[in-house]
């Protein structure tokens, strides 16, 4: 039964947000209730633990369909490929408590979700919570609606004017009651809790079936021996679960009782425990460290943030409080990209406060509990987003054509029984005890168990090599990574930048540069005010602390901060300003120092920041650092150079950062908190340039040439300036000497309905230059030869990605294609970029420090940090190391795990179908294998063998290409079927050619060995009581005593031993097998046992094991069947299954092609002459497409490689 959307009955939860979903209207109904509950009873709880697994069948028997409005049970489903169900409760909260009259009601506009989901006049509030959220019945629009979080629809003055005062008492405890506390509340989960819900996994549950089943049919021993692995493995299980749980529950509960203080309407301050909260508290933040326990918006002062919680980055960030703006746009929508600039985020630490003119520092309490940034971090980690890997899901099928197998088989035995049940009187019971059997060998129960051993090992040989994983299924997929986008950085640059030079700018004309470190001083004036000022320093434990940029720029003074006291301000009154001034080793000032008064902080969004000064006792100025191309449009144009653009191009075409500098005077009288950012960047003057080296760290260019080399595309996506990118680019060999460079460059038109995009080749000068006065159209064919074979990257920076996924969107899979540096890029652009790659169909990685990154790293296949403070929980893979040496290190183990996977479910799906094979064999004869012979095949050899086989390492040479992504590939079916044929084949013959020796009895088990039978008469009767128990269980074994069996049995355990050893693939993903000692000496351990079983001739170990004696000549033609077998499936392994060659043939003659996007889109490409359009400009008159329906991407919830469909 599915669901059919129906008006009321169905909705969208959290629309267009990561965790979207579907939610559904339900009303309990009695009668089907009773029915439930009776057929719990009669199935033994079989029914309730069905429901269990699948709610949505719990629902859909149990109620009936009807609107949400009427709902007291909902049923929700991922908007995912997965398509989860999950149910709810709906439950009810009362407020009449505080509301006694009409002028208790919250909040006197009709806009707030509080006034809207109290129903009249019940006073009632119909909430439910799902994954930590809570949600109420919006009563005016018909739908659940989140809580916790302060509504987006408030413009900047109505955050400042229905807040700025607080919230009266009353209004402050209905919305408590709705909203719950603010805490984000992570219990230690019980041990009984973990054990039940471990217990009840379907895996388990199996295996208590299969356990049953061994008890009842005397298989004592390895029941026992089942049930000692799976508890063991249920222990090990939660005590993890247990640990994470603890870890995850300290993480959290120093947030959950900060005493805080709140400026309550009409009552004053009032000191309270930070759980008590609710949006649209006001918060007073007073000086000295305070850990924030919510999301808030800052309204007056500024303050001074350790976010590296949030952002892996321990660099202070200052915050300014939020503008009185009087417009009609919701506050978000006019901060832009910048509103993170007025919130100050739950679990970061404030560490400096400065009050303004009010007296105090204020914010309005934003989000509270787990809709706050700390809170969505805890989410992510309790519930982590499915992985739909190809690997996972060819999984299933594969099990479940082992349960076709395993229905085949039980079909068989119930005919073969039922054919024979008179003549060896079977009784019923016993023929279906026989029939189920068959469903516990052939689906093997250790397969996940295996699987997960495997992930294990890859898991702790990377965190050996300085590298953490909080997500060990993802291993697998680091081992389809075909390109890596990388930060530059921090990431393939060195963190610190050094000084250069500084090129200042004077009337119009660029003076001689400064050269650093330089033995005089710079000058006194503009330039060295704005050095000394446009930064956002602190002191910091007595440490200036920042952006290491503006360190060095600062040190490049020698002057000091002097933050230690309040500084009096003729304009503000007494405020806590920092003040600059000269240090001993500066050269001499004509001012004691300057006092900072305000700051406009860096934007990702405007490549900028501003700072208003005060020469102390003289004029206030501001000034402006930032991308040289945007201070220059923020000058006056007679102040910025001539040649600005040919001098910014020399030196960012070397590779330096370059940064521009400006400033202006400002008119005395207006306080500077009041100036907007507008009024004080504009009509500019250029005051230079300030060239900064970043180097390359030593490890880059071997990592990138090594992932080049592996056909691993590399593709940069930064921040910086984009000649500078392209110039470390070429540094770091992403694009060869050999190699063409085209830059592509988008721009709106007026109004944004209208756009163009040109493509301009960086090298053109230089071929001018080369060619002198050549016609054009001579030059033309040799510049299309050099693209034509793809030796080309385009360049492009933020702006024009962000216009050609507006405008041109059918362009962008093709720039994508060859795009190689994106720079200038925002943080949302990067996760974006990294999501339209992944609709190509390229296994995306991310490698960034964390600071900028971390949406990206998020959204890749494989996100990788170089940071390890707590953020990097959002990230699954962390490296201890700052070095991208992580990344190769990372594709080789997870190639190696995926390639011992696939070992893994070949071995155990053989090991099944061997045994399978075997006992049907026997079952002809109505025999089988006795008990210690399966305990021996299942506990000896196959578990051993499962947790040996994944010891082998990484190889240490990345191959140009990867290994398969799915179970279901011609070779490896191939591998299998053909493998199940050698041991059917060598088994039938075993069975069949044994019956065709002369000394072959049916009846006299002893007719091959008459020495050894009559040594066992001789025992017997020497020794009474012994004789009497031996003859007691003779009579018991002659159901598993034959030369079939025998013969059988050793030929099937040493099949599993050769399947071992020609599934366990060595070069070119994972080392040599020899090089996994310990599992060597276990097949040759294992080996030597059985062929010690073969040829020795012990009667009480023959016994017990259900073994009968045969002659010398028929063990040795055993052993040359295995010979055989071995020789024979080692060659086809060889010869044709690892022969890359031979499948690549195939693939030519028979015109397959890949159906991955870019693949077809690249042979598209190269079929036309006319890509790249060099030196053309496209106009596009088309309406855009929406910012929301393109910049947010998809959420990526796979992680599909979708090779086989388009």
């Amino acid at each position: 039964m599915g669901e059919n959307p129906a008006k009321n009955h169905y909705a969208q939860l959290n629309q267009g947000e990561e965790n979207e979903m579907e939610i559904f209207g339900y009303k309990t109904q009695g009668c089907r209730r009773a029915l439930c509950v009776a057929g719990y009873i009669l199935s033994c709880g079989a029914l309730r633990l069905l429901f269990y697994w699948k709610p949505e069948w719990d629902v859909w028997i149990n109620c009936i369909r009807c609107s949400l409005e009427e709902a007291d049970i909902v049923l929700l489903r991922t908007t995912d490929d997965f398509r989860t169900y999950s149910r709810k409760t709906v439950t009810w909260i009362s407020v009449s408590a505080f509301i006694k009259s009409r002028s208790d009601y919250p909040d006197s506009e009709e806009d707030s979700i509080f006034s809207k989901a109290i129903m009249k006049p019940s006073l009632l509030v119909k909430t439910i919570q799902v994954q930590k959220i809570r949600y109420v019945w919006n009563d005016y629009t018909k739908q659940f609606q989140k809580v916790g979080v302060l509504e987006d629809h408030y413009t900047c003055s109505a955050v400042h004017d229905k807040f700025g005062s607080g919230l009266t008492c009353n209004e402050q405890n209905v919305r408590r009651v709705i909203c719950g506390p603010n805490t984000i509340d992570v219990p230690v989960i019980p041990i009984w809790k973990l054990l039940i819900k471990e217990v009840l996994n379907p895996f388990y549950v199996f295996q208590l079936f299969s356990v049953c089943l061994w008890f009842a049919e005397d298989y004592m021993e390895y029941a026992i021996a089942i049930i000692f692995m799976s508890l063991l493995s249920i222990f090990l299980t939660v005590y993890d679960l247990r640990k994470q749980s603890i870890k995850l529950h300290k993480l959290v509960e120093s947030h959950n009782s900060i005493m805080v203080t709140v400026c309550r309407n009409k009552e004053g301050f009032q000191e309270l425990e930070s759980h008590y909260l609710v949006p649209g508290d006001l918060l007073i933040l007073k000086e000295g460290k305070t850990l924030l326990p919510c999301d808030a918006i800052l309204v007056s002062g500024q303050c001074t943030v350790n976010e590296s919680m949030l952002t892996g980055e321990s660099i202070p960030v200052t915050k300014i409080h939020l503008p009185q703006a009087d417009n009609l746009k919701p506050w978000r929508v006019y901060c832009a990209e910048d509103y993170r600039k007025h919130v100050l985020f739950c679990g970061t630490e404030v560490i400096q406060t400065k009050a303004d003119d009010r007296g105090v520092v204020k914010a309005v309490v934003l989000q509270t509990g787990f809709n706050t940034a700390k809170g969505d971090l805890v989410r992510s980690i309790l519930y982590p987003k499915p992985m739909n890997f190809k690997l996972y899901r060819d999984a299933m099928w594969f099990l479940m054509c082992l349960i076709a197998f395993a229905a085949i088989g039980m079909i068989y035995t119930v005919c073969v029984f039922a054919l024979n049940g008179g003549l060896y009187k079977e009784e019923t019971g016993e023929v279906v005890k026989k029939a189920l059997d068959v469903i516990t060998i052939a689906v093997p129960p250790a397969l996940p168990a295996a699987l997960t051993t495997g992930i294990i090992y890859s898991q702790q040989r990377l965190k050996k090599k300085g590298i953490f994983c909080i997500s060990p299924q993802r291993i697998n997929v680091c081992g389809q990574l075909n390109l890596v986008c990388f930060d530059k950085t921090g990431t393939l640059t060195e963190d610190g930048l050094d000084l250069w030079g500084l090129l200042p700018s004077e009337r119009n004309c660029f003076q001689n540069i400064h050269s650093f470190p330089a033995d005089h001083g710079l000058p006194w004036g503009p330039v060295f005010k704005a050095l000394a000022v446009c930064h956002s320093l602190i002191v910091w434990e007595g440490k200036i602390q920042g952006d290491p940029l503006d360190v060095k720029m600062f040190e490049a003074t020698n002057w000091v901060i002097d933050d230690s006291s309040r500084h009096r301000n003729e304009d503000q009154g007494s405020t806590h300003n920092t003040v600059v001034r000269p240090g001993l080793q500066a050269t001499t000032a004509p001012v004691e120092g300057i006092t900072i008064l305000h700051q406009f902080p860096f934007s990702s969004a405007l490549q900028r920041m501003s700072v208003i000064a005060q020469e102390i006792g003289g004029d206030t100025q501001a000034f402006t650092k930032g991308a040289p191309e945007t201070v220059a449009m923020l000058c006056r144009a007679e102040t910025v150079p001539s040649n600005f653009e040919s001098k910014l191009l020399l030196y960012t075409a070397q590779g330096f950062r370059v940064i521009g500098l400006a400033c202006k005077s400002l008119q005395a009288g207006k306080p500077p908190a009041a100036l907007t950012r507008e009024e004080v960047e504009s009509d500019l003057t250029f005051l230079g340039l300030l060239i900064m080296e970043n180097r390359l760290k030593r490890e880059t260019k071997p990592v990138l040439e090594e992932l080049s080399a592996a056909r691993i595309r590399t593709v940069m996506v930064t921040g910086d300036n984009i000649q500078t990118a392209i110039t470390v680019a070429k540094n770091a060999g992403m694009i060869a000497p050999t190699h063409r460079v085209i830059l592509v460059e988008a721009n709106e038109g007026p109004g944004s309905f209208s756009a163009s995009i040109t493509w301009k080749s960086l090298e053109e000068n230089k071929i001018e230059d080369y060619r002198g006065l050549e016609d054009d159209n001579q030059t033309e064919p040799g510049i299309r030869l050099a693209l034509g074979s793809g030796q080309y990257h385009f360049a492009m920076s933020g702006k024009s990605y962000q216009t050609v996924a507006h405008h041109f969107r059918h362009l962008l899979p093709k720039l994508l294609l060859n795009g190689t540096v994106f720079a200038r890029m925002s943080p949302s652009q990067k996760s974006s970029l990294v999501e339209e790659f992944q609709k190509l169909d390229y296994f995306v990685g991310m490698c960034g420090d964390g600071a900028n990154d971390c949406g990206a790293l998020k959204v890749a296949h494989a996100g990788i940090s170089l940071s390890e403070q707590e953020a990097s929980v959002a990230s699954p893979f962390t490296s201890r190391t700052p070095s991208i040496a992580c990344v190769p290190e990372l594709i080789r183990e997870g190639r190696a795990a995926l390639v011992t996977s696939f070992c893994m479910f070949k071995y155990m799906a053989l090991y099944s179908i061997i045994q399978y094979l075997g006992v049907l064999l026997l079952y002809w004869q109505l025999n089988s294998f006795g008990n210690y012979q399966f305990l021996f095949q299942d506990l000896a050899i196959t578990t051993v063998i499962g947790v040996t086989m994944s010891f082998t390492r990484a190889y240490p040479k990345l191959v140009p290409y990867r290994p398969p992504s799915q179970l279901i590939s011609p070779p490896l079916l191939l591998s299998v079927v053909l493998n199940i044929l050698f041991s059917l084949s060598m088994q039938i013959f075993g069975f069949v050619v044994v019956q065709e020796q002369p000394w072959y009895s049916q009846t006299d088990i002893h007719s091959a060995c008459l020495s050894v039978n009559n040594h066992e008469r001789n025992s017997s009767s020497s020794l009474g009581l012994h004789g009497v128990r031996d003859g007691a269980h003779e009579q018991t074994d002659n159901g598993f005593k034959s030369y079939e069996n025998t013969t059988v049995w050793l030929l099937s355990t040493i099949n599993c031993l050769i399947v071992a050893l020609v599934f366990s693939k060595g070069k070119p993903f994972r080392q040599p097998i020899y090089t996994n000692y310990v599992f060597i000496l276990v097949l040759i351990g294992q080996l030597g046992i059985c062929l010690f079983l073969m040829f020795a001739d012990i009667d009480g170990l023959y016994s017990k094991m259900d073994l009968v004696c045969t002659p010398t000549t028929w063990r040795i033609s055993m052993v040359g069947m295995l010979a055989v077998t071995l020789a024979v499936s080692f060659l086809v392994e060889e010869a044709v299954i690892e022969n890359r060659p031979l499948w690549l043939l195939l693939k030519k003659t028979f015109q397959y092609h890949s159906k991955s996007h870019y693949k077809r889109l690249q042979h598209l490409l190269e079929q036309d002459p006319a890509w790249p359009p060099l030196n053309e400009t496209f106009f596009s008159d088309s309406v855009a497409v929406t910012v929301e329906g393109n910049m947010r991407g998809h959420s990526n919830p796979t992680f599909d490689s979708n090779e086989d469909s388009l």
